[in-house]
């Protein structure tokens, strides 16, 4: 089983992805726990409706008054321009196609945990 530190060295790039809210449950201990977090159906890949998902609960946590807007006030440091929860899934969809290097439509366990493509 992979260390934090040899996943975290594999996976910066979904590290930096992962919403405040998500990034205060426990760390996963390999690519494949993040694979089965997010994987809700146990098909042993994550879709972009999968990801955009998992990847959103942590603006729903952020996201006090429940508007689909993160206010200043409800960002981290209080301050920053409003975030609307379309804008933040609109980029998360662009990060799942960048993470999906082979275009099938998914991610598997080593897309998901490898850094992005500019």
């Amino acid at each position: 089983m992979a260390g934090i530190a040899d996943l975290a060295a594999r996976g910066m790039a979904l590290w930096l992805l992962v919403p405040l809210g998500v990034a205060a449950q426990s760390l996963p201990s390999s690519p494949a726990e993040y694979l089965q977090r997010m994987d809700t159906n146990g098909d042993g890949k994550v879709s972009e409706a999968e990801y955009v998902a998992y990847m959103s609960h942590g603006f729903r946590q952020m996201d006090t008054n429940g508007d689909g807007i993160l206010e200043a006030s409800e960002l981290p440091g209080g301050h920053g321009k409003p975030v609307t929860l379309q804008s933040y899934q609109d980029n998360l969809r662009r990060q799942f196609h960048k993470l999906d290097r082979n275009h099938h439509g998914y991610l598997n366990a080593r897309e998901l945990t490898a850094p992005p493509q500019p």
